[in-house]
């Protein structure tokens, strides 16, 4: 996603809506819905940070955790074939699917300069 801005660590995804002339994101990575929207580049910032602050407000007046970790797995839809040879290469390799898998997203965040 590269429609993003970045606040206190949190993920704000941002889109535009040529019809209403307005753009219009959300805090991504949480399980509530917090949404913010501006008519300029400089709206939508300062809107999104309010929403930050807001909901870290929020959260802290109601004794709710200011943000849902997540839990660490999740589902991988490939085709069977592809499922088949990452088995067989991390069985080569002496490592489970599981570790494989965690291996080539690493890998990846790491070229991409997002590893951390």
């Amino acid at each position: 996603m590269k429609d993003v801005l970045v606040y206190k660590d949190f993920i704000g995804s941002v889109h535009f809506s040529a019809d209403d002339e307005v753009f219009f994101g959300k805090i991504e990575g949480i399980e509530d819905l917090v949404s913010f929207e501006g008519k300029s580049v400089k709206e939508i910032k300062k809107a999104f940070e309010e929403a930050v602050d807001d909901y870290g407000q929020i959260c802290l007046d109601n004794d709710k955790e200011l943000e849902k970790s997540y839990k660490g797995s999740f589902n991988v839809r490939m085709p069977p074939d592809l499922h088949r040879r990452l088995k067989r290469t991390a069985v080569r390799m002496g490592i489970s699917l599981n570790q494989f898998v965690q291996k080539a997203v690493l890998d990846e965040l790491e070229k991409t300069g997002m590893a951390n």
